[in-house]
C-alpha cells in the first residue's frame, strides 16, 4: 500500500480539490500544522485515512522533526504540501526521510532576497532591489533605486504588507505603518512556519513599468503572467501559463485566467524565461509557480518563483482547460512513478477558466462605496454570466456570511478576500466579460440589511 503524507498549512489549492486527487494515488494521511478549515470538510474528509492536528506548531528543526516522526509512524512513501508557508519544513523533512522533495535550495524560493540575488548572479532579468533592515536602509534604497518602489516582506505571500513609495517623503509614514500591515498575515494564518520572525524581513524593489502593448491584442488583462510547472530531479517542465486580471493597487491580485491569449510565439519566450528562473534556484523535485512581468519593449522581468503551485484554483484552471492535473503529476513524481510530461508548455485548450478572488472593490480597483451584508447565497450569480458559463464557490475559502463587508484595506492583501470562485466559459473573451461582470455587479447584488 502506497502511503502519502500531506502537511497542511493555510494556502494552496482548496482541500476539496486537492485531497481526492492525492488520495487516488495512495493512502492519504494529513498532518495539520494550523487549524483545518471546517467549511466543506465533508467534501475532503473521506479522502483521508487519518487526520492529525498538532496542538501547537513548533518551528525550525523541531517542526521538521515533527513531520519526520509522523511520517515514520505509518511509513510514508511521499511527503508534500501545497502551502507556501510549509514548503521549507516539508523539503527539510523529505531530505531527512530520504524521500523526493524540493531539496536544500528551497530557501531560495522562499526568501525573495536570496531569490533575487541568485537570479542576478545567473543573468535572469529582475528589477533593481535592496535588502531593508531598518528605516535608514529604506531611505537609502529610495535614494538609489528608480522610483516608484515597492516595500514587501521577503517571505510574504498573498500581497500582505506591501506599500508603494514614490518619494523620500513616503519613507516615514510607510515605515511607521509596516508593523500593523505585517500583523495582518499572522491574524489570518498566512505566516512562515519554519523560520519564526521571517515574515518581518523586508526588501524594496523597483516597480517595473510593465505594459500589455505588443503582448495582447485586446484590453482587460494585466501586464504580468504566471507559469505553472514541475521540477523533476532538477529538470523543469512547464505545464501552462495563466494570464492575470488587473490587480487592485498597490498589488492585490484579483484573478487568473486560462488559456492565455498572448500569441504562441510570445508564450514560448515566457516559457524560456520561466525555465531559466527556476533552473537558477537549483530545486530538486517540486511544483513551481513563476510570475513574470511583461514590458512594452518586449522584455520579460521575473517577479518571483515559488516551490509549489499557484494558490486558489490555478491547478484547477490548468486541469479544466488543458486536461492535465498538475497535482496528480506532482504526486506521481514524488512517488517515483513514470510521468509523461508534455514536450512543451501547453497553450491550446478547450473552454476557458478563471480563479476569481472577490474583494470589496470593482474590476477597475475602486473600493466599494457601501458596506452590504456578505450573503453569497442571496446573489443571483447566473444573471451576471453569459449563456454557457458557470460559477462555483470554493466553500473552504468562504467568509462566514451575515456580517457587513469590511472596508477595503490596500495593504491587507488576502485579508480582504470575501471568497474564491471558479468561473468557466466557452472562450477567453466570454470569460473576461463574465469576470468583470461579477466584480462590477457584486456590490449591488448583495443585500444591505
Amino acid at each position: 500500500m502506497t502511503r502519502i503524507l500531506y502537511v497542511y498549512a493555510r494556502g494552496g489549492a482548496p482541500l476539496e480539490h486537492a485531497f481526492p486527487r492525492i488520495a487516488a494515488l495512495g493512502e492519504l494521511h494529513v498532518l495539520a500544522l494550523t487549524p483545518l478549515p471546517t467549511a466543506a470538510a465533508e467534501q475532503w474528509r473521506d479522502s483521508c485515512a487519518s487526520v492529525t492536528v498538532l496542538p501547537e506548531t513548533p518551528h525550525g528543526d523541531a517542526l521538521v522533526q515533527a513531520v519526520v516522526a509522523h511520517a515514520d509512524t505509518f511509513g510514508a512513501d511521499a511527503v508534500l504540501t501545497l502551502s507556501e508557508f510549509a514548503v521549507l519544513a516539508v523539503a527539510r523533512a523529505a531530505d531527512k526521510l530520504g524521500l523526493r522533495g524540493a531539496g536544500p535550495n528551497v530557501v531560495l524560493a522562499r526568501d525573495k532576497r536570496l531569490m533575487r540575488e541568485a537570479w542576478a548572479a545567473a543573468g535572469v532579468p529582475v528589477p533593481g532591489f535592496r535588502r531593508v533592515d531598518g528605516r535608514a536602509d529604506l531611505r537609502a534604497a529610495v535614494a538609489d533605486l528608480h522610483l516608484p518602489v515597492l516595500l514587501k516582506p521577503a517571505w510574504g505571500a498573498g500581497s500582505i504588507g506591501q506599500a508603494v513609495l514614490r518619494s523620500d517623503a513616503d519613507v516615514d509614514p510607510v515605515w511607521s505603518a509596516i508593523d500593523a500591515a505585517l500583523d495582518r498575515g499572522g491574524e489570518i494564518g498566512m505566516t512562515e512556519l519554519y523560520e519564526p520572525g521571517a515574515d518581518r524581513t523586508l526588501l524594496v524593489e523597483e516597480i517595473v513599468r510593465g505594459s500589455t502593448e505588443g503582448w495582447y491584442d485586446r484590453p482587460g488583462y494585466a501586464d504580468y503572467v504566471s507559469v505553472e510547472g514541475i521540477v523533476a530531479d532538477g529538470v523543469h517542465h512547464a505545464l501552462g501559463v495563466t494570464a492575470r486580471l488587473p490587480p487592485i493597487p498597490p498589488f492585490n491580485e484579483v484573478g487568473s485566467t486560462a488559456p492565455c491569449v498572448v500569441p504562441v510565439d510570445l508564450q514560448r519566450r515566457v516559457e524560456d524565461v520561466a525555465r531559466r528562473a527556476v533552473d537558477a534556484l537549483g530545486l530538486r523535485t517540486c511544483g513551481t509557480h513563476t510570475e513574470l512581468k511583461l514590458c512594452a519593449d518586449g522584455r520579460i522581468v521575473v517577479i518571483e518563483t515559488a516551490a509549489r503551485f499557484g494558490g486558489v484554483l490555478i491547478t484547477r484552471e490548468i486541469e479544466e482547460v488543458f486536461g492535465l492535473d498538475p497535482i496528480e503529476l506532482l504526486v506521481r513524481e514524488l512517488l517515483g512513478h513514470r510521468v509523461d510530461y508534455p514536450p512543451a508548455m501547453l497553450v491550446d485548450g478547450c473552454r476557458a477558466a478563471a480563479s476569481l478572488v472577490l474583494t470589496p472593490a470593482d474590476a477597475a480597483g475602486n473600493p466599494w462605496r457601501s458596506r452590504p451584508i456578505w450573503a453569497p447565497d442571496a446573489v443571483d450569480w447566473a444573471a451576471m454570466l453569459s449563456p454557457g458559463s458557470t460559477i462555483e464557490p470554493v466553500r473552504s475559502a468562504a467568509t462566514p456570511p451575515g456580517r457587513p463587508v469590511p472596508a477595503f484595506d490596500p495593504a491587507g492583501g488576502a485579508a480582504n478576500w470575501l471568497g474564491v470562485y471558479l468561473i468557466t466559459a466557452v472562450d477567453p473573451d466570454t470569460l473576461l466579460r463574465d469576470c468583470n461582470a461579477v466584480l462590477d455587479g457584486l456590490e449591488s447584488a448583495l443585500p444591505t440589511d
